[in-house]
């Protein structure tokens, strides 16, 4: 059987997509383990940063909100409250059983070109086709290591979303390098368990989010700060509901946005929680690093931006036990290893070296269309986060669509440049 779309990834984008695609009546396989960021690579004890009412997965009908499964299992939503981790989980879960065929648990290893259309190769040695694929792979392909970290020992090294729990840091001594929420947020876990946790980051200063404001508030407040999903403001008014808006800026800009806007920071709530109790090491950066017995050594320097002279501020090192990296993600497209040489190097990319997608989040290459984190220096911000999928879903569907109907012999290749260019392939279906 050739499939009209094979979505690979049931997080919260992947699950979306299928929604919308069922209910458009495409034939559908959804292949992944649903919510498996959520269920198997955040600690337990961590919660949603977003307010509950912007972490909705998206269906046609808008039926399977957070706050429906909520209120019918003994919980809450409510504005101003962080949900937990595992209550999102389960969320998500409860979507799939309801919005989305059934999920295909195993994994695509490979991905390739095939005669109209594509080819998956599954974890239990099957093989799929379909006339288009959606890659909704998350963000644990393109997790990021400081360059003086790679090649460490992976019992002494790790990132922050290897961990599904943190008991076996029970008693020891352990560094978490980052400034942003997954640092912070570890670092508190880290500490209310016993662990002795320091934070080490580049930044002069930690950042924090304010308490929200309430939803009703007089409407001056309102017009001057208006609630987004994405927090207050106008500026976030346009990255939280106005994707493809964000998309018609000018490249350069777009990159820029894509890296800076909602830079690193903690949400209010777990303030109280990181600041009398754990050892805050600000503007410094690793040097080097190497494992020494019982743990790793790190040589640490004054980052470039301190004011402080770097002259005047020479290298220092410490020992601890194990280092957690909580230094995000980089969505580059040759960190798609699932796809094949033809076509991962058939995508055109972006200055930042993320993959180039077109207004239907179509890449270079055509039927193959990507979602999630990969797509934020197209269609700004809101990709990084569960609200972005509302856009993401109900565009992509109608992209496939025109894909679906579109002449099988016409591709599209990377231009010099990387700026997509239209030919004419000799390839029939």
């Amino acid at each position: 059987m050739r499939y009209d779309l094979l979505v690979v990834g049931a997080g919260p984008y992947g699950l979306s997509i299928a929604s919308h695609a069922a209910a458009a009546g495409l034939s559908l396989r959804v292949l992944g383990r649903p919510m498996a960021s959520w269920r198997d690579h955040m600690p337990r004890g961590m919660f949603l940063k977003s307010e509950p009412w912007a972490s909705d997965l998206s269906d046609p009908a808008r039926r399977w909100r957070l706050g429906t499964y909520c209120a019918g299992h003994g919980s809450t939503a409510r504005h101003g409250e962080p949900v937990p981790v595992e209550t999102f989980a389960e969320y998500g879960l409860w979507f799939a059983r309801n919005a989305v065929p059934d999920v295909d648990e195993h994994l695509v290893v490979r991905l390739t070109s095939a005669p109209g259309g594509f080819e998956a190769v599954t974890d239990d040695g099957r093989t799929l086709y379909a006339r288009t694929v959606v890659l909704a792979v998350g963000v644990l392909p393109f997790a990021e290591l400081p360059a003086a970290l790679r090649g460490l020992d992976p019992a002494r090294v790790t990132h922050s979303s290897a961990h599904s729990h943190l008991d076996d840091f029970r008693g020891q001594d352990v560094t978490v390098v980052g400034g942003g929420q997954a640092a912070l947020e570890t670092a508190a876990l880290l500490a209310e368990q016993g662990t002795r946790v320091r934070i080490l980051a580049r930044a002069d200063r930690l950042h924090w989010n304010d308490v929200p404001p309430p939803l009703r508030r007089p409407w001056w407040e309102a017009a001057r700060s208006p609630h987004t999903a994405l927090g207050c403001g106008w500026r976030n008014r346009l990255y939280a509901d106005h994707p493809g808006l964000f998309r018609r800026l000018p490249e350069a800009t777009r990159t820029r946005i894509a890296s800076t806007a909602l830079g690193p920071a903690g949400a209010w709530w777990v303030r109280s929680r990181v600041e009398p109790s754990v050892e805050v090491l600000l503007g410094h950066e690793i040097e080097a690093a190497r494992t020494v017995p019982g743990g790793v050594r790190l040589e640490v320097v004054r980052h470039l931006n301190d004011p402080a002279p770097r002259a005047d501020s020479p290298s220092h090192s410490f020992d601890t036990q194990h280092v957690v990296a909580a230094t995000g993600f980089r969505p580059r497209a040759d960190r798609l290893t699932l796809l094949g040489d033809d076509l991962r190097g058939a995508l055109a990319t972006t200055p930042d070296g993320s993959p180039w997608v077109g207004r239907d989040f179509e890449s270079s290459y055509p039927g193959l269309f990507l979602a999630g984190l990969v797509t934020a220096s197209g269609f700004g911000p809101a990709m990084r986060f569960v609200q972005g999928a509302h856009f993401t879903a109900r565009t992509l569907v109608r992209g496939v669509h025109r894909r679906l109907r579109a002449r099988p012999y016409e591709r599209l290749v990377p231009a010099p440049g990387g700026t997509p260019a239209r030919e004419a392939a000799s390839r029939t279906t």
